[in-house]
């Protein structure tokens, strides 16, 4: 890693047998974990966490499997379901010192977070997640040719083997393209940061597409069962989505209530890389929230 969030101390701090990851840390006062999506690493919060430092103790880590956190095998769909990323975060809050915490997450960090609050209730105070809908939702609101927006999730859930050696033949394209295709800034993640994102995932191939191998079956079944008990979200919740129901042809505010008694939904004109085109923003939605 060569590019670092200024004035936050980094760590490599250790969470499960064999697995640490690296964690950048600043500010003081009350704990906020923010989880980092696909295809980054920790740097996307660079600007919410300088701004929210502030206020708060900031921790951010490298899920599991990506950036410079530790890439254990993913031949037991356990490695890289979301239960056990969840229970990564919340061994890395203890680890710092911290047995509750707010929790925000975009994307694949938001689906860690989203389970991190169904599994540790009393360990996550507020929950924000960015653009995304529960696993279990996402595959049952993607219909038709308007799914092709998500290949990527039809294309790591085959077996192992089809889609690493693909994806790595090609790893600067197929990353690029995300980076390229989410966005509606141009200038919101710059070139140093978006060779960073590329170096990393390059390096991480069978470790992200074992995170999302898990999320086309383990996932599933944890959601469903969440489901069919009645467990639900039990602390204030807010969601921010560009307007994806009304393109998917879904209410995206119904789906996050049915898990979030305690919702906030909003939508934003910024695009999928919402925490670097529009920090200000994002900054007052985790704000908001922790004054809830």
């Amino acid at each position: 890693m060569t590019i670092t969030i200024p004035g936050f101390e980094y760590r490599r701090v250790p969470v499960a047998p064999g697995v640490s990851l690296n964690t950048a840390v600043g500010g003081s006062g009350s704990p906020v974990v923010l989880l980092h999506g696909f295809p980054q690493t920790h740097l996307m919060w660079r600007h919410v966490a300088a701004a929210l430092a502030a206020d708060h103790t900031v921790i951010c880590p490298d899920l599991r499997g990506y950036g410079d956190s530790d890439k254990p095998a993913g031949d037991d769909p356990a490695a890289y379901a979301k239960r056990t990323m969840a229970a990564d975060v919340v061994a890395l809050a203890a680890a710092l010192g911290y047995d509750r915490f707010a929790l925000a997450g975009h994307d694949r960090g938001a689906l860690v977070a989203f389970r991190a609050g169904l599994d540790h209730p009393a360990a996550v105070s507020h929950l924000a997640c960015l653009d995304v809908v529960p696993t279990l939702d996402t595959w049952q609101v993607l219909h038709g040719v308007s799914a092709s927006v998500a290949f990527h999730l039809y294309l790591m859930a085959q077996p192992a083997g089809l889609p690493e050696t693909m994806i790595a033949s090609s790893a600067d394209a197929f990353f690029g393209h995300f980076l390229d295709a989410w966005g509606t800034g141009s200038d919101a993640v710059p070139a140093d940061v978006r060779a960073e994102y590329l170096r990393a995932s390059a390096a991480a191939v069978p470790s992200i597409v074992a995170d999302y191998r898990a999320s086309a079956t383990v996932d599933i079944d944890d959601d469903r069962a969440d489901l069919d008990d009645g467990n639900r979200l039990r602390m204030p919740v807010t969601v921010v989505q560009q307007d994806w129901g009304a393109q998917l042809g879904y209410d995206a505010g119904a789906v996050w209530r049915a898990w979030a008694p305690d919702l906030e939904h909003r939508t934003t004109t910024a695009g999928h890389f919402m925490a670097e085109e529009a920090p200000d923003e994002i900054v007052k939605a985790i704000s908001d929230l922790l004054a809830r």
